[in-house]
């Protein structure tokens, strides 16, 4: 059986955001220093070191980064980065949808629940949210063929767990909780919007305000 530290390094390899939400052992063995320095210089030898994004504290998330870029690490960065962007339209337009059915000012953060019985009577009796879920729905990256809200957000959310933005606690509930991957996505929306300069969060909330009217 491995040890925690082994555990922890295996996830990080496989590619997991390791946040308290997924896994709050690995994630609170991560947050002591000694522990952090040890998984780090082991990740040394494979040319990877342990990467973080959020606040810090009860809001970090850690998962793998390269230490030094070849061509074989762009390369592998390069495909990483063109499936987030191939996904970013509908899960954006997801996050707007959620932050406005559920009336919040912030969008979702690790460890935000998300009760889906209460969002689909909301988006029900909404028909400009119905609207946003039908497309949303379609994009490739959910795939849905489905006429109604209830079919369309259960492969939503489904597929959402799938990529690992979304966990469900207790499969005998309806209630969701965000990951730390979310807080990532925003890192790749920034970085876009800064090196781009395209402006994004000022686009989707002008996009958001005209779905509404």
């Amino acid at each position: 059986m491995l040890s925690i530290k082994g555990q922890v390094i295996e996830r990080l390899l496989q590619g997991a955001f390791i946040c308290r939400t997924t896994d709050e052992d690995g994630w609170r063995f991560l947050t002591i220093p000694g522990n952090r320095d040890e998984v780090d210089n082991y990740l040394g030898q494979l040319n990877r070191q342990v990467a973080t994004v959020g606040a810090g504290g009860q809001g970090e998330v850690f998962f793998c980064g390269y230490r030094q870029l070849g061509d074989a690490e762009r390369k592998v960065i390069g495909q990483q980065f063109r499936d987030i962007c191939q996904a970013l339209t509908p899960l954006a337009e997801w996050l707007v949808l959620v932050q406005e059915a559920a009336a919040q000012d912030a969008p979702l953060t690790e460890g935000t629940p998300v009760r889906l019985n209460a969002l689909q009577t909301v988006i029900e009796d909404t028909p400009a949210f119905r609207e946003q879920l039908a497309r949303i729905s379609h994009y490739r990256l959910f795939g849905s063929n489905s006429p109604t809200v209830d079919n369309q957000l259960k492969l939503v959310f489904r597929r959402l767990c799938e990529l690992g933005y979304l966990i469900r606690p207790n499969p005998e509930k309806q209630i969701y909780l965000a990951t730390g991957k979310l807080d990532y996505l925003y890192e790749v929306i920034r970085f876009i919007d800064e090196a781009e300069g395209l402006s994004l969060e000022a686009q989707a909330e002008v996009a958001s305000q005209g779905q509404l009217l």
